[in-house]
Formats: structure tokens, sequence, C-alpha cells
């Protein structure tokens, strides 16, 4: 459902507690009360019928940790930033990944985002090679050569729908960097049918449907392993392909190489696993950003006309390059007020394995604790006009100055996204390489967020490229 921006009022007459951390104190706010809901379903209806409005309206009325019912599944809400270094940090011991992650393994399978223990760490270490800072600098080289590519098909005022293309674009990367060969209409399809069963699962997760176990023989059920199977043949073909031993600088050849301490490797199926995570979580998160990113410089032209001038004085009509990163603050700049603003995975979630705390709030064992990471990111105690679209305030040290926790786009702790620092260079390298040459003229209008797996457009963005003078 396609959700507009709200604006939290005021929240005085709360409870304060002082912040206890090492972090900026700040006015942390406690009710005690929840949301209620019908005795079966609980808050779903209400979160599903729209995910955003209720987490904001949570968050107002109710503080910083808010008890909520999904159905059987007793959860709290979390918005502060301790309690979610809590829960991510300090305490992440006492927590393993939500029953709704869990639900993605017959598509992901044990990859680094869904594998747990000492499974996950193995694993973790065998990829960590990969995005070694050198081998992203490498990657970037890749990433600046596709975007340049794609800037010279681009025509003056010929509309597209630029969340389309963007994804066209992030695609060719994803199938350079991770396989180094042009398999670009086989990823296209990969990406279709994952697009596909993200929806199905979102449709799951969304209402009392996720009880439904994915071996009954429903019509869904089908369509859903009817589509892995067909990612699987996909991907497999693209692993079988690479001769042994073969080191092409790609991230498939470091997965195939990599050894442990024993000198083992990743199995097939490993491989495999790996390879699903990043192909469907590495393209379509920076297309979003981007998408989200150049639909926010067309309705704000001043942030628009500093990146230009940015671009201009550090570029002059060459892409950008993984050096010129340094070079290029306000256009990180940008993608960070993106990243606030339209956080591609905008909740994330945790299923306690023990008895364990929040605080001094007991959360039993099999409770869940959900981040509302699009809430945490719109929240006046940290970003005045939190609703605004303002890169400069990037510009002074703010990720310094915040609260440990208040800013987590690509999650914290032990478990954050291994592709952060890719994804930035991505973003940054992308955006810089287009608006160096063209900014998007949009129709007028609120363009809404709907939310799946991650938040996306509600509707096509329809954009006219216009050449930078």
């Amino acid at each position: 459902m396609a959700t507009p921006v709200i604006e939290p009022r005021s929240a005085r007459g709360r409870a304060s507690i002082e912040a206890a951390s090492a972090a900026p104190a700040y006015e942390r706010r406690y009710t005690g009360g929840g949301p209620g809901g019908p005795l079966v379903s609980g808050t779903m209806r209400e979160y599903g019928a729209d995910p955003i409005g209720a987490m904001l309206r949570w968050r107002e009325l109710y503080g910083d940790l808010v008890p909520i019912r999904f159905g059987p599944f007793r959860a709290h809400m979390a918005y502060g930033p301790v309690e979610i270094a809590e829960v991510l940090v300090d305490r992440a011991a006492d927590y393993r990944k939500s029953f709704g992650t869990r639900m993605l393994i017959p598509l992901l399978g044990h990859g680094l985002l869904t594998a747990e223990g000492d499974e996950w760490l193995r694993h973790r270490r065998l990829a960590s090679p990969a995005f070694h800072r050198e081998r992203v600098s490498d990657y970037g080289r890749a990433m600046s050569r596709c975007a340049e590519d794609h800037v010279e098909t681009m025509r003056d005022g010929e509309a597209a729908d630029l969340h389309e293309a963007m994804t066209a674009l992030t695609l060719r990367i994803v199938a350079r960097t991770l396989f180094d060969a042009d398999v670009t209409p086989r990823i296209q399809e990969v990406a279709r049918i994952g697009a596909e069963i993200q929806d199905f699962y979102f449709g799951r997760f969304a209402s009392l449907r996720f009880l439904i176990p994915t071996w009954l023989p429903t019509p869904g059920n089908r369509r859903l392993a009817s589509g892995i199977r067909r990612l699987d043949e996909v991907v497999y073909d693209i692993i079988r392909e690479r001769r042994p031993g073969e080191d092409r600088g790609d991230l498939l050849s470091l997965l195939l190489l990599a050894r442990d301490e024993n000198g083992a490797g990743m199995s097939e199926r490993q491989v495999r696993d790996e390879v699903m995570t990043l192909l469907l979580a590495g393209h379509e998160t920076t297309a979003l950003t981007l998408s989200w990113a150049f639909t926010l410089l067309d309705r704000h032209p001043e942030a628009r006309g500093r990146l230009e001038a940015e671009l201009r004085e550090v570029l002059g009509d060459r892409p950008a390059l993984p050096e010129d990163m340094a070079a290029l603050p306000f256009t990180q700049a940008v993608v960070n007020e993106t990243l606030r603003l339209y956080p591609p995975a905008y909740v994330t979630g945790r299923e306690a394995i023990r008895d364990t705390v929040i605080g001094a709030l007991p959360i039993p064992k099999g409770h869940l604790v959900l981040i509302s990471i699009y809430a945490l990111q719109r929240d006046p105690r940290f970003f005045p006009e939190p609703s605004e679209f303002r890169p400069e305030r990037w510009l002074d040290g703010l990720e310094k100055r915040l609260p440990r926790g208040a800013f987590i786009p690509f999650g914290m702790g032990s478990r954050k996204c291994i592709g952060a620092s890719f994804a930035m260079m991505e973003a940054t390298l992308l955006l810089a390489t287009i608006a160096r040459r063209w900014r998007f003229e949009l129709d007028p209008g609120d363009i809404g967020a709907v939310t799946a797996i991650t938040l996306r457009p509600a509707s096509a963005i329809w954009a006219r490229p216009r050449s930078v003078a």
C-alpha cells in the first residue's frame, strides 16, 4: 500500500530516562502500553494494511519499545538506538534471525543472511576476502565502466521508468562483479523470479498466512517451488561453467577458492546459497537507493545544483572512480540522506532464543523483537526536520555525533551487511557518473512507497533525462 510520509507529533509529557550507553544522551520514551487488536490476529491487521504508518503511529503513541502481537506471536517493536543496539550488539547472542527471515531459507538456503551460529561464522570468514578494501576498489572500476556505458545510451527527453532503468544497470554490475561475465539475460530472469518470490513472501508476512507451512501443496506453494527450481537451474549452470581453480577476480572466484582453517572450501550447495543471497540482495538495494535519490534531487533543485557543482569540480567530463570517493562528500551525503529517508531494508527482526532483557524489561524466550529502521531514521530527536531531504546535515560530522544505533541502513553488529562498503561505493559512483551528465525531470506529485521485502516506489517513476549544461 502506498504510504505517505508522516511527520511525528511532539513527544512531550513522556518519561525521560538518561541513555545508558557511552553514546550521546537523548530523551528515551516509555509508556508501557501498546496497540490492541482482534483476539486472533492481534496487531497483524493494522500492520498488514499499512506497515510504515503503523510503525510511525506506535512509536509516537507508545515510545521506544512497544509490545505488539502478530497472531500467536508475542513481539516488541524497538525504536530507540539504545534498545536496538542492545538487541543487535550487546545481547546479540540471545537472539537469532526472526521467523520471517527463516521463511526465506527455501529461496536463499543457508547463506550469510539466514545461517546461524558456527555455520554463519564459517561462511562469514570464507566470504570476507571477497569484500576486502582492495577487492571492493577493483569492483568499483567495473561499476564505473557499466555506469558510463549506461550514460551513453541515454537520450535527452526520452522518458523511461527510472527504477526499471536503475535495476537494469545494477543487474549488469552484479553480473560483472559476481560472475565476471556478461550473463545479464540469465540474471534478468533470476531477478524477475526473485522479485515475484519476494512479493509472495511479503504477502505471507503481512497476514496470518505466514502460519501455512511451505511444504503444503497449495497453489501458492507450488508456484514458489517452481520458481526456486528455475533459479537453481540458472545459478548452478553458471557455477558449473567455471573452471576449477580459476581466479577471474570476481566474487564467484573467491567463493570457490576460499578455504577455512582446516583447508576445506564451500560445497556446491553452499556456494549456490551465497551466490543467490548476493545476487538477489546485491542489485535491488542499490537500484532502489538510486531511484529514490534521483527522485529527491528532482524535488530539491538546490541540492541537485550543489551536487552538480561538486561533480563538475572533481570529475569534469570523466566518470567517477573509486579514488574519487573522498573528494565527493556531498555526493556521499546525498546517498546517506536517501538511505536515511528510504532504507531499502525498512524493518528487521530477531527472535529470543533464551530468556533475556532489553533494559529492565524481560523478553521471554520465543518472543520477537522487530526493529523499525524507517521510523528510527525519521526520529526528530536525532534528525531535525526528519521528513525533509537535507543532504548537508551529513557534512559536519553528524554520523559521529549520533547515538550508536541511530543510523543503521545496513544493520549493525556482527550481522551487519557484509556488502555495506560495496553498496556505498556502488551507489556513490553510479550517482556521480550519471548526475555529471544527466538530471531527471519527473512529473509533479508525490511518489509513494510500497512495502514489500524492501521499500519500493509504489508506481513507475516516469523520468525524462535532461542534459546537464
